[in-house]
């Protein structure tokens, strides 16, 4: 065995924890939504829209805001989920301060053919680098060794870029910061989102009760879904990544076939829920920087939007930390910086998924029924054989697959 693969599977249960279920793959699709519909619905709601989009923009502090001409090339954005973020209710147990709990960085190939959606682990043992408060002008001095998600409670959003910034080489001029209101209004939004679970899932820590095969989830069993760590894989943070991008890959495939860029209630529903939940970084807070993006992003076919984990080995110090695996993390984060393709090999899929099985569900009209069938691990990674990183986890948004339910 892999010895990353020993160390994710280490990488169990510890202290009880609430964590933010990550969205980060929907945060770009309802960006694209808010796109469409600012161009495409009445008049005043454009404009109602791109008020409320401007009004809570929030400033990075590092450079000056690009201008459109940036998304000509490739582009980098952060997509940030936020626990005990401020006006956060009903979401689980109270923190003394806001965590990054999900961290999501999706790159755009220059061509804009290709996507890299990388997620972090929130528990990645990291330096972090000295960082200053937009909001306050505090200045945080540099720490060595602390986990990824403190780096939100140092200094907002602006200290989160710089954190990843510094771990990965790559240059992040876009940002957005979301929250657990905004996750089940947007699944509300978009009319619910296919899960699929090997076995019936009863987790008292998330709340998450669901049947065997497939389910429409919304509101807070979406949440619940998302946040299930107890219930997926063998109970680690990195089990439920891989569950989280099996919704983020769900959510796109229901996005592009379910007609809805068409129905403008619709699109104006979900964009609405979008400029009402999330809060975006000033450089990408106008609507003409969002439809730039958002055309970049439609051209990417499915199988060319490849999710992966972050590699990670335990933290020698704490088993229920993870540091950088730094020979694999290396060379993913090598070939992202020179804008090449990232291929996944035959036993790509995270710890806690599977392919879906080629049959028809039993759970009713859903957007995408799992009759249609998979495309494998090996010919989905939309790449040649000499772009496979081995050893790297994850799934292309093509692959249908399932959250293995805990035994």
């Amino acid at each position: 065995m892999h010895d990353d693969t020993r160390a994710a599977a280490r990488h169990a249960v510890g202290r009880p924890r609430t964590i933010w279920g990550g969205l980060g793959r929907t945060v770009l699709v309802m960006l694209t939504v808010l796109a469409v519909s600012s161009v495409s619905v009445a008049a005043y709601g454009a404009w109602h829209l791109s008020e409320k989009v401007r009004g809570g923009a929030i400033s990075l502090g590092t450079e000056p805001v690009p201008n459109i001409e940036a998304l000509n090339g490739a582009f980098n954005v952060l997509l940030v989920g936020a626990d005990n973020a401020p006006g956060q209710k009903s979401w689980g147990a109270a923190r003394d301060g806001t965590l990054n709990d999900v961290n999501i960085l999706v790159h755009v190939s220059a061509d804009h053919k290709r996507g890299t959606v990388v997620s972090l682990p929130r528990d990645l043992v990291i330096p972090h680098p000295q960082c200053t408060d937009t909001k306050t002008g505090q200045v945080f001095p540099a720490m060595s060794a602390q986990p990824l998600n403190t780096a939100y409670a140092r200094g907002g959003l602006s200290c989160v870029v710089g954190t990843v910034e510094s771990l990965t080489g790559l240059n992040i001029p876009y940002a957005a910061l979301f929250s657990f209101e905004g996750t089940v209004k947007m699944a509300d939004a978009v009319g619910g989102v296919p899960v699929c679970v090997t076995k019936a899932i009863d987790d008292p820590d998330s709340g998450l009760k669901l049947k065997k095969g497939v389910s429409v989830v919304k509101g807070r069993t979406a949440l619940a879904y998302l946040r299930s760590r107890h219930g997926v894989g063998d109970g680690s943070d990195l089990s439920r990544i891989a569950s989280q991008q099996a919704y983020m890959s769900s959510l796109l495939r229901t996005m592009t076939s379910a007609s809805t860029f068409s129905n403008p209630t619709k699109l104006y529903g979900l964009a609405n829920a979008t400029a009402d939940n999330v809060k975006l970084s000033e450089s990408l807070a106008s609507v003409d920087t969002i439809v730039q993006m958002a055309l970049a992003l439609k051209s990417i076919d499915l199988d060319r939007m490849v999710f992966v984990q972050y590699p990670t080995a335990e933290d020698p110090l704490n088993p229920n930390k993870v540091v950088p695996s730094a020979e694999l993390a290396s060379t993913l984060m090598q070939r992202v910086q020179q804008d090449k393709a990232v291929g996944l090999g035959k036993d790509a899929l995270g710890l806690s998924t599977k392919l879906a099985k080629d049959k028809k569900s039993s759970s009713g009209s859903d957007g995408e029924t799992a009759s249609t069938k998979s495309p494998s691990p090996s010919k989905s990674a939309s790449a040649e054989d000499s772009d496979v990183i081995s050893g790297l986890r994850g799934q292309t948004a093509a692959q249908r697959t399932c959250s293995i339910a805990a035994r």
